[in-house]
């Protein structure tokens, strides 16, 4: 279970049995997986101790695991910040993304059901929805829970925790990128993507999967060597 999923079931009531550190580390996560902590942002750690409701001790703990996987830096002085990307940086990513989204997609193809693509297809226009309605941070968790149900159906752990800590890499340049292009503006392969799942063109879905993902890593990589990211 990935660590929205978590999330997700702590808040229908099938997490509580998760231990405080590990909801507070999820709640994190997801403010910075979906930007509403900006690149760049300074916090201080009792601001984020006030902002989720939690105490110094998990709050330290979830802070030094987001520090290790990259999502967070230490600035000193009690105060913590997203890290800033640069063009380059983008480009690893980018080159990282290629084969991790195109082969979770093939493997995915290869294994889904119609259940799989039910659920696919429920996120999809959930997604539709979010862009319809302009909704911002509903466009980025439903692009982002769309991936990972792929993610999930491809069945391979290792190579989904690499994709996921991506995210937390590129999460917060892309709300900045969308909230500035809008999420009309924001096409995407998933339609394609689930035509090839539902007929078994596992070459067909790594493609789609593929330029789907570079779609959006252009334009943020676009945007920061225009230098507009603050």
């Amino acid at each position: 279970m990935n660590d929205l999923a978590q999330k997700s079931g702590a808040q229908s009531g099938a997490g509580a049995g998760l231990p405080a550190h590990q909801l507070i580390y999820t709640e994190l996560r997801e403010l910075i997986l979906f930007g509403e902590i900006a690149p760049g942002e300074a916090v201080t750690i009792q601001g984020l101790c006030t902002r989720l409701g939690a105490g110094m001790t998990p709050v330290r703990e979830a802070i030094r695991r987001l520090i290790s996987e990259g999502a967070l830096e230490f600035q000193g002085n009690r105060r913590v910040c997203v890290p800033l990307l640069t063009p380059a940086k983008v480009a690893e990513i980018i080159f990282a993304r290629q084969w991790l989204e195109s082969h979770l997609a093939l493997r995915a193809a290869e294994r889904a059901t119609p259940d799989d693509l039910r659920a696919l297809a429920q996120i999809d226009s959930a997604l539709d929805r979010a862009i319809d309605r302009g909704e911002l941070h509903a466009y980025l968790q439903q692009n982002y829970l769309f991936h990972g149900k792929i993610y999930q159906i491809a069945d391979a752990p290792i190579l989904a925790e690499m994709a996921e800590r991506l995210w937390l890499r590129f999460g917060p340049s892309l709300r900045v990128m969308i909230g500035r292009v809008g999420t009309q503006n924001q096409p995407d392969k998933h339609r394609a993507l689930m035509d090839c799942i539902r007929t078994g063109d596992a070459e067909g879905a790594a493609r789609a999967m593929r330029e789907d993902m570079l779609q959006g890593m252009e334009h943020v990589r676009a945007m920061l060597e225009r230098g507009a990211e603050p």
